[in-house]
């Protein structure tokens, strides 16, 4: 794109195309996700599921994990097959037949609208991301703060979903709430067609596409794949597979970890890296088991908090209930309002010679993040009581929340493009993915232990979950400074 194009506050207009999509499809998702554990936990008699809070944590964990594994298949799909703009397209579809699906007021069709949810999910986030990239020349300076913009949009959409949904599952039901979701998609679909002239050049085609040949045999390969998913959903529906989802997302949990195990140490071992690459490769580790127990912390949000706003928390002002929902939209708003916030205090802290190392903030961000937990610790102590604890309590804790995630996911997501070899910088990406779902599962896991009718374990749980971070946020800052202090005197001897 040229950098003479300004007509979005400065950058170029296919920033709008991209920031309202992405706004409309974050406000279906986030409006969505707000609710599943609230419904799978509703009774029969609510018109819920009936699900045990662990199975409904479980397959919400399962659910979101699946959501960020499956980009790795969306961004190749695009490299590869069709290019970003048709891919982004056609995940829309999926993501708006998929909320469809889970409008229809029957208890058959969730988990194949989840399906078509997250496969969509998949196809859409990665790929709208890079194009925005792909906006700008390699030298232009307004990439930041394009992304920035982008990233704000994502915020407002998400605060959108939460109230928009959020307001129908309490005053019309569960599958109206969903139908919203559908709809705010759709609005996304006809303003990224409407305005895909803005777009023009920006992934059109495959950036390292197949031959005829080879993109045949690979269609056949994955449509087969999509009727081994559809008969495995047929066969679970028909009870003749039973599949236990604690169990399954413990499973998967094994196995993602030891899949980000197995390709980090290929990468280490066999990648042929200077012994300067192996340090950063060591670094950009601590950071990646930072982000796996801060997300498992973090997606509290949507389960056991969730659960929390709903059953123990005094929602009344005056003679309005405060809908469940709202109170993940406070996640959303400090951001909004933080952001310009942090981005100052890098700058400023840098011209003053302090640039703590991607570690150390990483770390950081893990503790305060985990403070939130003491605070819900103490809210819990007072549901135990058989008390309704004031939503000053969740809004605190989300503050803090939000305060951890500004110290650390934009820090790590630098990490991986600064530190990963450059040769392997795309894969390494994929690799650090791997964290959010692996901390998506496990939080949907912890989550399990929440039990309604043993509220006085409660704190226990939350007091485990801050101990822990906060354990694995010094042990990580230690080793940050330890490594510093190492580096500095290896300075000193040389000169």
């Amino acid at each position: 794109m040229s950098a003479q194009d300004t007509g979005f506050f400065g950058h170029p207009k296919g920033l709008s195309t991209l920031f309202f999509t992405e706004m409309w499809e974050r406000m279906s998702y986030y409006g969505m996700r707000a609710l599943l554990v609230l419904f799978m936990t509703a009774s029969l008699q609510q018109e819920g599921l009936g699900f045990t809070v662990a199975s409904a944590a479980a397959i919400y964990g399962l659910y979101t994990g699946a959501v960020y594994f499956l980009g790795l298949p969306g961004g190749w799909v695009a490299d590869r097959l069709l290019g970003g703009q048709k891919t982004v397209w056609y995940g829309g579809i999926i993501i708006m037949c998929g909320h469809i699906i889970l409008a229809i007021p029957s208890q058959h069709s969730f988990f194949i609208g989840l399906i078509f949810v997250a496969f969509g999910t998949g196809l859409l986030k990665p790929n709208i991301s890079a194009m925005v990239g792909q906006l700008y020349d390699s030298e232009d300076e307004r990439r930041d703060s394009g992304y920035a913009i982008y990233y704000m949009g994502i915020n407002i959409g998400s605060v959108i979903g939460y109230y928009v949904c959020g307001y129908f599952m309490e005053n019309a039901g569960w599958h109206y709430a969903f139908g919203a979701a559908a709809v705010g998609m759709a609005v996304g679909l006809i303003q990224y067609r409407k305005t895909l002239g803005n777009i023009q050049g920006v992934g059109e085609a495959p950036t390292n596409p197949f031959t005829p040949e080879q993109a045949k045999k690979v269609w056949m390969g994955i449509t087969l794949l999509l009727l081994g998913v559809a008969a495995i959903t047929a066969l679970t529906y028909a009870g003749i597979i039973v599949i236990n989802p604690v169990i399954l997302a413990q499973y998967v949990a094994v196995a993602f970890t030891v899949i980000f195990f197995a390709y980090y140490a290929l990468i280490y071992f066999k990648g042929n890296l200077s012994e300067d690459e192996k340090k950063k490769m060591w670094a950009l580790f601590f950071v990646c088991v930072a982000s796996a127990c801060f997300w498992s912390g973090f997606e509290q949000a949507g389960s056991s908090l969730n659960l929390f706003a709903r059953d123990y928390t005094d929602r009344m002002v005056g003679s309005f209930s405060i809908p469940t929902a709202w109170f993940q939209s406070a996640n959303a708003i400090f951001i909004i309002i933080l952001s310009p916030f942090f981005a100052a205090l890098w700058i400023n802290l840098a011209k003053r010679m302090i640039t703590p190392s991607y570690n150390l903030k990483c770390a950081v961000g893990l503790v305060i993040m985990a403070s939130g937990f003491l605070v819900m610790f103490m809210a819990s102590q007072y549901a135990a009581q058989g008390l309704k604890v004031a939503p000053y309590w969740l809004i605190t804790t989300y503050f803090l929340h939000t305060v951890g995630e500004l110290c650390l996911s934009p820090v790590a997501l630098s990490a991986v493009s600064r530190l990963s070899p450059q040769r392997f910088a795309g894969q390494m990406m994929g690799v650090f993915v791997l964290t959010y779902s692996i901390g998506n599962i496990i939080s949907g896991l912890l989550a399990g232990n929440f039990d309604p009718n043993k509220v006085e374990e409660m704190p226990n749980l939350y007091l485990q979950i801050s101990l822990f971070s906060i354990g694995v946020g010094i042990i990580i800052a230690l080793l940050s400074l330890k490594s510093k202090h190492w580096e500095h005197e290896q300075q000193l001897s040389q000169s």
